[in-house]
């Protein structure tokens, strides 16, 4: 099965997802910075943490002492380390003169410089590019590759950019990006709920042409 019709079917199965869940594109950036290591319904805490504290700015964040950023970020987990990768982008976000600025910037210039960041790897780098930006990237995380490892697609174990590389080819028109986001969602969803680390194989819209199927 090819990744459309994998598309295709989740679409068909889950229908749109709209995503990503975030009131702005800073929002959209921050939720990116916290997601890392933890799950999103912990994420959503810490931002409504920053909310309640009228703290969800950038401005404000390089601003406050680390340890009351620490304190509102701490439903994310890993909460210091999150708070100086927090602070370190919206300090960089700062300089680069903001969205505006930043969105003039092509697509690979743009990626480059987010990668500059501390604390920004592929993975964050391209969720911002996707969400915020509304850039042609796809993302992979470890829900994309548990569940193509197990349609056949890939391996599993290639590193980021060739499996990035790998699902950007062959997608035409001028609808790359919303397809990019829909697809990356889907995965996301069913992989969560479907392709776990314990498959529900019985359940699964794609269980009559996976071959990892279990019977």
């Amino acid at each position: 099965m090819s990744f459309t019709k994998v598309y295709r079917t989740l679409y068909r199965h889950y229908g749109p997802q709209h995503w990503w869940p975030g009131e702005t594109a800073f929002e959209v950036m921050a939720g990116a910075v916290l997601t890392q290591n933890t799950a999103w319904s912990n994420v959503e805490k810490a931002i409504a943490n920053l909310k309640r504290a009228q703290a969800l700015d950038p401005k404000v964040i390089t601003r406050l002492p680390h340890a009351r950023l620490a304190r509102l970020l701490q439903p994310s987990g890993y909460f210091n380390i999150k708070a100086k990768r927090l602070r370190n982008f919206c300090a960089w976000y700062l300089a680069q003169g903001g969205h505006e600025a930043l969105a003039r910037l092509a697509t690979p210039v743009l990626r480059r410089r987010l990668l500059a960041v501390n604390g920004i790897g592929p993975e964050t780098a391209d969720d911002i590019l996707l969400y915020a930006f509304e850039r042609p990237v796809f993302v992979i995380d470890a829900y994309t590759r548990r569940l193509h490892s197990r349609l056949g697609h890939v391996r599993g174990d290639e590193d980021y950019e060739t499996l990035r590389a790998l699902f950007e080819k062959g997608w035409r028109g001028k609808g790359k990006i919303r397809l990019f986001n829909e697809f990356h969602a889907l995965i996301v969803r069913h992989a969560k709920e479907i392709c776990r680390p314990r498959p529900r194989c019985a359940l699964c819209c794609l269980g009559e042409i996976c071959p990892a199927r279990v019977q």
